[in-house]
């Protein structure tokens, strides 16, 4: 996903989301550690936040304790305007 622009992604309807991961150390698993993940996504499937949660699941060693999320559209299709000219007043 990171060969198109974030305005290209915006205006296909991807907002920011935020997760907040925690997460039990391996060595230690009764000490929680928190890690914050930022990325484009599509509400409400979430694609990429689960794709990178079972990233998470398979390949690392610090089993999840909860994720907590949150999603704001930056810019829809309608919201935006093509402008063909500028009228400046003095």
């Amino acid at each position: 996903m990171r060969d198109h622009s974030e305005m290209d992604l915006m205006l296909k309807g991807y907002g920011l989301t935020t997760a907040k991961i925690l997460y039990h150390f391996p060595d230690h698993p009764h000490l929680l550690q928190s890690f914050i993940w930022q990325d484009y996504d599509i509400a409400p499937k979430f694609p990429v936040l689960i794709r990178f949660i079972e990233f998470w699941q398979t390949k690392l060693d610090g089993p999840l304790h909860s994720v907590s999320y949150t999603h704001q559209k930056l810019i829809a299709p309608n919201e935006w305007h093509k402008v063909d000219g500028e009228f400046v007043l003095h």
